[in-house]
């Protein structure tokens, strides 16, 4: 695991590196040496609370931002326009124009990502097919639901087959089977050999869908890697439901009490700590109906990463 200040290992086919990215804005600290990188067939969540500097970030590789210090590459290159012309970007502020038919304005966006004609067009009417729209080509963007637009928005990101796709928050207000369209498109491209780095505040849907995570608090990164490797950060955590609800683990040494709950006490247990202790402790308050240790969630462990 790398140090919470740094990166997640950088994997051998890495092609997006990040590295030591700082920006202000005034006296706000919005990047303080972020690092992070993606791989050929990778996605990668960002994660944090708003503020953290996730959508500074994206505008940095993207070349909205242009940050204070740090590198961005793209296979070793120092990222410009031509790189960027090969990325494909979904802002957190949707930027499609509400009054232009949707084929029309897909068409355009991949002529301005070097498409010819006929490739725009084919382009633009695969991928309306592929999200469900191609009955919806001639509409205006107005008209459609905002599931719909957001699925727009994601074609518009797509439409010249991109080898990196930088996407801010794209499952924001979307309802569960519209989640799951996207995350079956995201899986489609990973499986292409597309990267993908995408911020979301829905921690469980990163979890089920990401190869790492990287999270970022007040502009730095806190933690990044694999979820096995950010529980390598943290002690084991172990569950105790009693049939009673005397306490009886407050005086235990070497365990903290978490959280209390209706599923039971959770613990988090040093090292070296004798487990056949904690649970005599647990028996002695009455008969014990759940003893075991936990695999912690992403949720719990942005939990821990978060504590001052």
């Amino acid at each position: 695991m790398a140090d919470p200040a740094g990166s997640a290992p950088a994997p051998t086919d890495t092609n997006l590196e990040v590295r030591e990215l700082a920006h202000r804005y005034g006296d706000r600290i919005a990047l303080a040496g972020v690092s992070l990188s993606v791989a050929e067939g990778e996605i990668v969540g960002l994660v944090g609370r708003n503020g953290a500097g996730k959508t500074t970030l994206m505008r940095s590789i993207m070349g909205i931002v242009s940050p204070d210090a740090g590198s961005v590459t793209w296979r070793g290159a120092t990222v410009g326009l031509p790189q960027r012309r090969r990325f494909g970007y979904m802002p957190e502020e949707r930027g499609l124009y509400a009054q232009m038919q949707i084929a029309a304005q897909l068409r355009y966006l991949a002529r301005l990502h070097g498409l010819d004609k006929a490739g725009a067009d084919r382009a633009a009417r695969s991928w309306l097919e592929r999200l469900g729209l191609a009955e919806r080509a001639e509409e205006k963007l107005i008209a459609l639901s905002h599931g719909n637009q957001q699925r727009v928005q994601l074609a518009a990101a797509l439409v010249h087959e991109p080898e990196l796709l930088v996407l801010d928050e794209p499952f924001a207000g979307l309802d569960p089977e519209a989640v799951d369209a996207l995350s079956e498109i995201l899986r489609a491209q990973v499986q292409a050999g597309t990267a993908i780095l995408f911020s979301s505040h829905q921690l469980e849907l990163v979890q089920r869908i990401c190869d790492r995570v990287v999270v970022l608090d007040r502009g730095r990164v806190l933690g990044a890697g694999t979820l096995a490797q950010l529980r390598e950060q943290f002690p084991a955590q172990l569950r105790v439901r009693v049939a009673t609800a005397q306490p009886w683990a407050a005086e235990l040494s070497g365990v903290r009490v978490t959280r209390v709950d209706e599923d039971g006490t959770l613990l988090v247990v040093e090292p070296g700590i004798d487990i056949q202790a904690v649970l005599r402790a647990a028996q002695t308050a009455g008969p014990v109906e759940h003893f075991g240790f936990e695999t912690a969630g992403l949720i719990d462990l942005y939990r821990q990463l978060l504590v001052p």
